[in-house]
């Protein structure tokens, strides 16, 4: 509807232009009407004949008031409608109710009211308070909308003075209308019946006896076609069967239109918060328009229970809007489609989907709009949102970023409550509530197992009430056979997608229909994560792994160990790794994560320094399941060369340990036997030789020797007799056999490999002082200090002379001799060494690192042993731990 404001500027007054929307502030002015000679009409403007009539007075001091209140523009009935076009006429007053409830300020000019008094005090209500009793205005028809709709509502005397506002007179005003003082403060009208609203009207009047039923269109919220002659009788018997055809006995807000897919399913569980809160916004107090259309989204990984709570919504808000339509934006074709079906349930006919918005944003009565499958990344859904600020709409994606579309009221929906998530398992396992209680533990082990996601506990329990397995065999079935049960398609579910991978494969299929470079990088990306654990992983491993390929690009060419990643390793990364660049571009995998995250298919965490992602258990076994195992084998080496390159990073290692170790553990769940059988042994070599490592410096003692001993059958040696070929692999067993306990096996196998060594390497060499190191850890498990010293005083001096005395290795021989000292009683060259390590780390590495604080410790130790336990040294080195502690 087209609506068109006054502005007054410099004495001289202007008409707009007609605005259909994006209507400017402005201010709206109710009065009562004298006679017509008096009032200046649409035509005296045109004509320039206004200034001298007696209703200019009204329209100056509007506009003179907008002005003091900072608004530009202003709307007074008798000047901005042009009565003589019945049609604007008509749609006008059918409009009037949202026009009044729009302004930012209604002013009640009381041409019949002063404040009668010099001194001008206007709080003195004795001074006007019976002539405000008794206004011409109070007994208007049309007063009841222009008192009602606006939340700004000043009174006027005849000369320009503020008597008082509506919330400060709203004791009055009621005591004069009989309208509630709840409405004046803002209770909506649905909440009155309607003969109290019908009451409202008595005893009130209009110049033209049909506006006294017109004048009701707004407080009722409808639409009707005006016809003026008909009289006021017949005016009322069309207004009152209006209202009859829309209450239905209760309210206006009765249904009349009802289009959805599907009726709500009889399994639905929880979710009793949200469902409120999300009424709570879809409701107004009006049906009209109101400042802005209400708007509620929500986001969330496929199979969640979107479209469901969205039927939950309908159903429960039926009796509240007089149609509802449900549109599957999935694709253009069937949003048209849905879109075109929506206007012709309305009696129009349409071709496009904007004229079907156009129908909605003039239906004047209470709709609501459900935009369902709004889950493409790269579309914009703006466009199917009616235009205007009337209705409300209800959005469901997989996408998070359309939370935009509403900023104040979205939900990104999680898993359901592990209680909400037990009852809706043993529901859909068709159990008997009296024996829920039995189950409980059964059932809790289900949902966890499922990450509580509500479309697998559907299927469980489908699968269960089918007969196949029994409620507490389901945990060992999954295991064995996950991808068959994630397939299985309940018959009583009807949603959209009827198994747990189907929701998934949906936003896969949406990247998959694009070739940019960023889609390409998401794929891969997830490839890589369905490698690791599903749990957060920091994002910081991937530019650590980036730091040590960028070492070896520019390394040369000379042969490596089996044990160092080479050129070859190199290549099986994914594209957005290679280390072209001379600085980490982080912008490829920050875009292709968060195409992931757009989808739900992954999470983005934000840790105390980085950021990370995780999945949700069932979408990370999709994400692997997903794959034939030809694309499983280049993922596993991609994600092995990220582990092992990244680790060249030892302190982030140290730092994230807890974080990657269920990711090094997911990761080498593939049968070793396997691996070697997808690329050449050396690189399957270097990686596995990594993942040992860390297995090692985790402690994960046990998974570390199933790896060795599985390593050793597939290259064909003998744990106990080393190759000399495979060195690192043996210096690693030996370091695993040291933590088993196994100290005579370890040192036996460290005695051959240092015969080896010495033979083909120097003493010099990093793996020769390694193995050295190693030898003397067992003689001084097995208690043979002296050799141990010998071997650790012989390390050090070949690691001081080819390293120098501050590298760390050498601080780790130090600390290692000086234990050897201490435990032999030497303990002042065990104190002197111990202090040297000190003084030394916390020159190089600073009073807070870890190994000085170790050290710290070891001295502190030592001390305590001594005869001068109690001597200030002693305490002010055990105060010096507690503090950096």
């Amino acid at each position: 509807m087209r609506m068109r404001l006054l502005h007054l500027e410099s004495g001289n007054l202007s008409l707009t232009e007609d605005y259909t929307e994006h209507v400017p502030p402005y201010a709206i002015l109710s009065h009562t009407w004298g006679k017509d000679t008096e009032e200046v009409a649409f035509d005296d403007f045109k004509a320039g004949n206004y200034i001298d009539k007696t209703g200019y007075t009204k329209i100056r001091f509007c506009g003179e008031q907008a002005a003091r209140d900072g608004l530009q523009y202003f709307w007074v009935d008798t000047y901005c409608i042009n009565k003589s076009n019945h049609t604007e006429l008509s749609e006008a007053i059918n409009s009037m109710f949202r026009w009044y409830q729009n302004a930012v300020k209604c002013y009640v000019y009381l041409s019949d009211v002063s404040i009668r008094s010099d001194t001008k005090e206007l709080f003195s209500r004795s001074l006007w308070e019976p002539e405000f009793r008794y206004s011409r205005w109070f007994t208007r028809a049309w007063i009841l909308q222009e008192l009602i709709a606006p939340r700004s509502v000043e009174f006027f005397s005849q000369e320009d003075e503020r008597l008082g506002d509506k919330g400060l007179l709203e004791l009055l005003l009621h005591e004069i209308t009989g309208i509630p003082v709840e409405v004046f403060q803002g209770k909506p009208l649905i909440e009155l019946t309607i003969e109290e609203r019908m009451l409202w009207v008595a005893k009130r009047t209009a110049k033209r006896k049909e506006d006294e039923a017109y004048s009701l269109l707004g407080i009722f919220d409808l639409y009707m076609p005006l016809i003026y002659g008909e009289g006021r009788e017949n005016a009322f018997i069309r207004l009152e069967k209006e209202i009859g055809e829309y209450s239905k006995g209760t309210n206006i807000y009765g249904n009349v239109y009802w289009m959805v897919p599907r009726a709500i399913n009889r399994l639905f569980t929880g979710r009793s918060d949200l469902l409120s809160r999300i009424q709570r916004a879809l409701q107004s107090e009006s049906i009209s328009a109101a400042q802005c259309q209400r708007r509620y989204v929500i986001t969330g990984l496929g199979g969640q229970g979107k479209s469901e709570i969205s039927l939950q919504v309908a159903s429960l808000m039926k009796q509240k809007f007089w149609g509802i339509f449900w549109v599957d934006v999935d694709k253009p074709s069937t949003a048209e489609r849905d879109f075109i079906a929506v206007a012709k349930l309305l009696g129009r006919s349409i071709e496009s989907v904007p004229e079907a918005l156009q129908v909605l944003a003039t239906m004047y009565r209470s709709w609501l709009l459900i935009l369902d499958n709004a889950d493409d990344p790269g579309f914009d859904y703006q466009i199917y949102f009616p235009p205007g600020n009337h209705g409300a709409v209800l959005m469901t994606s997989r996408i998070t970023e359309c939370k935009q579309y509403s900023v104040d009221a979205f939900e990104v929906l999680g898993g359901l409550e592990e209680e909400d998530s037990k009852e809706l398992l043993l529901k859909a396992a068709e159990l008997a509530p009296g024996s829920w209680l039995a189950y409980d533990n059964q059932a809790r082990e289900v949902a966890r197992l499922l990450g509580l996601y509500t479309l697998a506990l559907i299927q469980a329990g489908a699968y269960i009430s089918q007969g196949h397995c029994q409620l507490y065999q389901y945990p060992e079935v999954y295991q064995r056979q996950r991808q068959r049960l994630l397939k299985y398609r309940p018959k009583q579910a009807q949603s959209r997608y009827r198994d747990v991978y189907a929701t998934f494969e949906a936003s896969a299929d949406v990247l998959e229909q694009s070739q940019t470079e960023s889609v390409r990088d998401a794929l891969r990306l997830l490839e890589i994560l369905s490698m690791f654990d599903s749990s957060v992983l920091p994002f910081q491993i991937f530019e650590e792994a980036w730091k040590g390929c960028r070492e070896i690009s520019q390394a040369s060419n000379e042969d490596r160990g089996i044990n160092e990643f080479s050129r070859d390793h190199i290549l099986q990364l994914p594209k957005l790794m290679v280390p072209d660049e001379d600085k980490w571009d982080h912008f490829r995998l920050t875009e292709a994560s968060a195409l992931l995250v757009s989808l739900s298919l992954a999470t983005r965490q934000d840790l105390n320094s980085c950021v990370g992602l995780s999945m949700h258990p069932l979408t990370h076994a999709w994400a692997k399941d997903r794959q034939d195992s030809k694309r499983q084998g280049v993922a596993w080496i991609a994600t092995g060369c990220v582990l092992g390159f990244s680790r060249s990073n030892t302190r982030m290692w140290q730092i994230q340990e807890r974080r990657l170790l269920p990711h090094v553990l997911s990761y080498l769940d593939l049968k070793v036997k396997k691996a070697f059988d997808l690329v050449s042994k050396t690189v399957i070599t270097s990686i596995l030789l990594e993942c040992g490592w860390a297995l090692l410096g985790m402690r994960q003692d046990t998974r570390l020797g199933q790896l060795l001993q599985d390593m050793f059958l597939e290259l064909r040696q003998k744990p106990d007799k080393p190759s000399e070929d495979l060195l690192p692999l043996y210096d690693l067993q030996a370091r695993s056999l040291i933590n088993l306990g196994r100290n005579e096996a370890a040192r036996g196998l460290l005695e051959q490999v240092i015969r080896i060594r010495e033979t083909t390497q120097p003493k010099t060499h990093p793996s020769t002082l390694m193995t050295m190191s190693n030898l003397a850890l067992v003689l001084d498990r097995q208690g043979k200090y002296a050799d141990a010293e010998a071997m650790n005083r012989q390390t050090l001096e070949i690691r001081e002379e080819v390293l120098g005395k501050t590298h760390p290795s050498t601080l780790t021989t130090m600390s290692n001799l000086a234990a050897v000292l201490d435990r032999q009683g030497k303990y002042a060259d065990a104190e002197a060494m111990n202090r040297q390590t000190l003084e030394i780390r916390e020159e190089v590495l600073g009073k807070t690192h870890p190994d000085t604080l170790t050290s710290v410790y070891c001295l502190a130790y030592l001390l305590q042993k001594k005869q001068e336990l109690r001597t200030s040294n002693h305490d002010g080195l055990c105060k010096q731990l507690f503090y950096y502690a």
